[in-house]
């Protein structure tokens, strides 16, 4: 899909160019439709740019990361407009991505279910300490997520701190006891030992028995797809190193779930 997009230089006027966005167009018409359904469902005015257009400038922010400058310009719209534009689509997006309730849907007792946390980086100041991530040496979001064996994304937690430990925001957004009351198995690292419940996590000892050893190596071969989950995620560049307020990350990551997950005509 080409777009237009605009690369400024010092001491230049912007120059709109031609650059490529690495989407279906289905999926395009898919948010399209979405937010014709929201612009009908308020009876909104007429706006500048149309339902496509817009879709087209959203996910042209979030897999570029493109500023609302850049985005204005090679759109036609304010700098305001354009923030405004890709606001709206965050907003819709969210509303429908799963809930924590809702992501275990179709699993059962003897299933199992991937938990695992990742890191969204982030601009802050060293004073800003409860961004400050001591495992990953840098500020950021924790961002939690349950994935499917396979490595599909069921449900993605709400953005905490960088320093939050993998345990506590698993705890926090009742992700052990969700699994617990279905009786759903949880593979998950060695940051979530002493969840209790049904979480499973390898054995750390300096000397490991045979079968210890064995139990660790399967353990891992069953948790590895859950890294996928994450490296779709951040294929949508705004994640890599965000730019925005602390409390915009998460809708950010909700809205992405959606478009990872959604269905549309192929």
């Amino acid at each position: 899909m080409v777009i237009p997009l605009i690369t400024p230089m010092p001491g230049a006027s912007l120059v709109p160019c031609p650059a490529m966005l690495d989407v279906p167009h289905e999926l395009i018409e898919h948010v399209a439709w979405l937010l014709h359904a929201r612009r009908t469902e308020i009876d909104s005015p007429w706006c500048r740019l149309g339902c496509f257009k817009q879709a087209l400038l959203a996910l042209a922010h979030l897999w570029k990361n493109e500023t609302f400058a850049q985005l204005g310009a090679g759109f036609g719209v304010s700098e305001a407009t354009a923030w405004r534009y890709v606001d709206e689509t965050l907003e819709v997006l969210a509303a429908w991505a799963p809930g924590l309730r809702e992501a275990p849907v179709g699993l059962g007792e003897g299933d199992f279910v991937i938990v695992d946390g990742t890191l969204i980086p982030a601009d802050r100041i060293k004073a800003d300490q409860p961004y400050y991530s001591q495992k990953h040496k840098k500020h950021g979001m924790n961002v939690q997520v349950i994935t499917r064996p396979d490595g599909t994304p069921l449900w993605f937690c709400r953005a905490l701190p960088g320093r939050t430990h993998g345990l506590t925001a698993a705890r926090a957004h009742g992700i052990v006891q969700a699994c617990l009351t279905r009786q759903i198995l949880i593979l998950a690292d060695r940051a979530y030992q002493g969840a209790g419940a049904t979480v499973r996590t390898p054995y750390h000892h300096r000397i490991q028995p045979p079968h210890y050893q064995r139990f660790n190596r399967v353990h891992a071969r069953l948790r590895t797809p859950g890294e996928r989950a994450f490296a779709r995620l951040k294929s949508c560049r705004v994640l890599r190193r965000t730019r925005c307020p602390t409390n915009r990350v998460g809708r950010i990551v909700t809205a992405v779930h959606t478009l990872l997950t959604c269905s549309y005509p192929e």
